[in-house]
C-alpha cells in the first residue's frame, strides 16, 4: 500500500499559526487587546490549574503525610526491635516442661478463668469461652515469650454473648518433652 506522507507536526503548528496571524489581523485594535487578555487570563488559568495548584496542595499536605510517616517508622522500628528480642531469646535452650506449664498457668490466670488447658505430650489444647480479644492476644504473647508455645491448629469463632472468642486452639513446644 502507498500512502502519502503525512506532513509534519511543525508544518501543522505553522499553518496554525499563519492563519491566527491572519485572523488577528483582521480585528481591530480593540478587539484584538480583547483577544490578547483573553488568552492571557486562559494561559494563566492553564498555568494555576496544571502547575502551580498542584504544587501547593502538595507542599499543604506534606507536614501531616511526614507526621503520618514518622509514626509508621516508629511503629516499624518497634516491631524491628521486638523481632531482633525474640530472635535473641530463642538462641538458648527452651524453657523445661514445668517452666512451660508455670507460664501456660500464669496465663491462664491473666485470660480471666475463661481458658482451659490440657497437656498431652509436646501440645497444648487450650479451650476457651467467651474470651475477649484484648484477654486473648495477651495469654498468646504470654504464652509465646515465656513458655515458647506456637499455635499449630486454631478454631476460632466469634460470640456475641458473652462477647469474644470461643474456641480451641493446639499449641507446641519442643520444652514440653523435656523433664526438669
Amino acid at each position: 500500500m502507498n500512502r502519502m506522507p503525512e506532513p509534519s507536526r511543525f508544518s501543522a503548528l505553522a499553518a496554525i499559526g499563519q492563519r491566527l496571524h491572519t485572523t488577528l489581523a483582521r480585528l481591530s485594535p480593540r478587539e484584538r487587546r480583547a483577544v490578547t487578555v483573553a488568552a492571557w487570563v486562559l494561559g494563566l488559568g492553564l498555568l494555576w490549574w496544571l502547575a502551580l495548584s498542584p504544587a501547593l496542595t502538595t507542599l499543604r499536605q506534606a507536614p501531616e503525610q511526614h507526621a503520618r510517616l514518622d509514626q509508621q517508622l516508629a511503629r516499624m522500628r518497634g516491631l524491628a526491635a521486638t523481632a531482633e528480642a525474640l530472635r535473641a531469646q530463642n538462641t538458648g535452650q527452651p524453657p523445661g516442661r514445668d517452666a512451660v506449664l508455670r507460664a501456660l498457668q500464669e496465663a491462664n490466670a491473666a485470660a480471666g478463668g475463661t481458658a482451659e488447658f490440657a497437656v498431652m505430650g509436646d501440645r497444648v489444647t487450650l479451650t476457651f469461652k467467651g474470651t475477649t480479644p484484648e484477654a486473648l492476644a495477651r495469654w498468646m504473647t504470654q504464652v509465646r515469650v515465656n513458655a515458647r508455645l506456637l499455635p499449630v491448629q486454631a478454631q476460632l469463632n466469634r460470640t456475641d454473648n458473652p462477647a469474644g472468642w470461643s474456641g480451641q486452639m493446639v499449641l507446641t513446644s519442643p520444652g514440653l518433652g523435656l523433664a526438669n
